[in-house]
């Protein structure tokens, strides 16, 4: 996912209330031939005006190791975040991270849990197993390769009770019309936090394409549902990814806070109004969203849409339940 950074500083912007202090829960890292986003490039996104005071790494595949047993193989990426966090110094960076464990491993994936904590004793906080599949080959399905209903699996759910043990968080990455499923996961499991990623990824390429509407009304079903599942918290964020179909990336120019924040807002806005702020945190997902827009425009956009909300509700939206989510 190249990103075109002259195409990007077309529109800047003054930062919106600079002094707000903010999480970033979650970005990623990785150097790979078609693109690199390692410290420097995080530091300057963050370094780039707001108050970023710490961050949550999230896996992406990054520096496996090459040998070994397979299952083992991510926990190269753990220590591999870990190397970074550590030459982050104060900045932060990837103060927590979320790595992958193949939890169709079942009761054996134990082992590789407790693997990425030694590699990670401090910063170590979860496993994402992402779950997105369509039957549509317009829609790309998740980097793990899922199968269909991965989260109702018995076998995923025999490693899933593994977390709970090691007081370890759970991401959720799927599509909107999988959100039942996992709202079927965090029943089965209430003492485990489930942070669902990217507010549930509304699609709008593919079969999905001109059909906003019908889409939001399945998204909003799902998403009153999942809230009812008080062990469940979501990410405000992941919408200016291209599967969401605002097709800013195509634009000649980059959109401004401003065409951000209306894009956007009704799906931040209903999973406020649904899981409360004390259960919702604003996210970036660099370098991802980075297609469609800057880091200082993304935050600023967040911060137009957070206006109306108290000094202690901005707060937990941009900082505090994040920090509170993955302890950090």
């Amino acid at each position: 996912m190249p990103v075109d950074q002259d195409w990007l500083d077309q529109v800047d912007e003054e930062v919106i209330d600079p002094a707000l202090p903010i999480c970033d829960p979650p970005h990623h890292l990785w150097d790979t031939a078609q693109s690199r986003y390692l410290l420097d490039d995080v530091l300057g996104d963050t370094g780039s005006g707001h108050n970023v005071r710490s961050t949550v790494f999230v896996e992406c595949m990054a520096e496996y190791h090459v040998d070994g047993p397979d299952a083992l193989r991510p926990v190269g990426e753990t220590e591999f975040v870990e190397s970074v966090a550590e030459a982050s110094g104060d900045a932060k960076i990837a103060a927590g991270i979320v790595s992958y464990a193949d939890l169709t491993l079942g009761a054996a994936v134990g082992d590789v849990l407790d693997a990425h904590r030694e590699a990670s004793p401090t910063r170590f906080r979860g496993i994402r197993h992402a779950c997105g599949w369509d039957a549509s080959d317009d829609v790309r399905n998740s980097h793990t390769k899922p199968p269909q209903h991965l989260y109702l699996d018995e076998t995923f759910r025999e490693g899933f009770a593994k977390l709970a043990d090691r007081e370890l968080v759970f991401d959720a990455w799927l599509y909107h019309p999988q959100i039942s499923e996992l709202a079927s996961l965090a029943r089965a499991f209430p003492g485990t936090t489930i942070v669902l990623d990217h507010v549930g990824g509304p699609l709008g390429i593919g079969p999905y394409a001109g059909k906003r509407e019908e889409v939001f009304d399945t998204w909003r079903a799902g998403i009153c549902e999942l809230a009812a599942c008080p062990n469940v918290v979501v990410k405000l964020g992941g919408l200016a990814m291209p599967i969401n179909g605002f097709d800013w990336h195509k634009r000649e120019r980059p959109p401004g806070s401003a065409e951000l924040a209306m894009a956007i807002a009704p799906y931040v806005m209903l999973c406020i109004d649904e899981f409360g702020p004390e259960r919702c945190m604003f996210e970036s997902n660099f370098p991802v969203d980075k297609q469609s827009c800057s880091y200082r425009v993304l935050w600023n956009a967040f911060k137009r849409l957070a206006e109306g909300y108290s000094a202690d509700e901005k707060a937990a939206l941009f900082h505090d339940t994040a920090v509170r989510v993955y302890a950090l």
